[in-house]
């Protein structure tokens, strides 16, 4: 029998205080991503979940413990890189989707696409935004400008631009939460879809219940502690949902 491949992301004794009244947001936390898995974290408004997706996407520190990716057969501790090196690893390793886009407003579509690229030195590779346009349906829109676009279109580009540098991990905060519920349910259709068909990892922050149905596993931020659903309950309460 073959062993299991290693993870793409080990958290070990993850704790994270903020300075101000020393408040814990998790003490002690272990979790395991393997590669290929969509994983969504659940949990209320302040129960540390984006704070975790900021520690895995090293733009945090943790207070202490150990943020493990693992690039090209080795795991790379983010804890202890430097801020360059954490930018360098961010902007080579990790695509990121926001709520709210992050679409430069003075570029163009084409270009906002083009920009991970230009920043890795693979402004050569260009044809790859023209690519990754038209899977997202806006081939015909790479010279137009962010405010010309709806929200959904917006939030489109910015997964283009997100998978551009082929990272092998995306992490995404509230992708459908500044979307109408049915705009949403199509934009994480079409992430969902592409990150599939690219055998990238995803690890999704939300408090939206549809989300569910799209995830490997769902994790509960709750009291500081993350919490397994199980897949089976979800799935049913997706189906009740209106």
């Amino acid at each position: 029998m073959e062993s299991p491949a290693p993870p793409l992301i080990r958290l070990r004794d993850l704790t994270k205080v903020y300075e101000e009244g020393a408040r814990a947001v998790f003490r002690g936390l272990n979790v395991q991503v393997a590669a290929g898995e969509c994983v969504v974290l659940l949990g209320r408004s302040g129960s540390g979940k984006s704070t975790l997706l900021n520690l895995i996407g090293g733009i945090d520190l943790p207070t202490d413990g150990e943020v493990l990716v693992r690039v090209d057969g080795r795991e790379v501790n983010l804890a202890r890189l430097s801020e360059r090196e954490r930018t360098l690893f961010r902007r080579a390793r990790i695509g990121f989707i926001f709520q709210f886009y992050n679409l430069i407003p003075t570029l163009t579509v084409a270009e906002n696409v083009r920009l991970p690229l230009e920043l890795n030195g693979h402004a050569a590779q260009a044809e790859r935004a023209e690519e990754l346009l038209a899977a997202v349906g806006l081939a015909d829109r790479g010279a137009s400008f962010p405010d010309r676009l709806s929200g959904g279109e917006q939030q489109r580009v910015a997964i283009a631009r997100a998978l551009v540098h082929d990272p092998a991990l995306l992490l995404a905060d509230e992708p459908t939460g500044n979307l109408d519920i049915e705009t949403g349910r199509t934009v994480l259709g079409l992430l969902d879809r592409l990150v599939r068909q690219r055998g990238k990892t995803l690890v999704m922050v939300t408090h939206s219940p549809e989300v569910i149905g799209v995830a490997d596993r769902v994790l509960t931020m709750r009291d500081g502690r993350l919490v397994e659903r199980e897949r089976t309950a979800d799935h049913a309460a997706a189906g009740a949902a209106p």
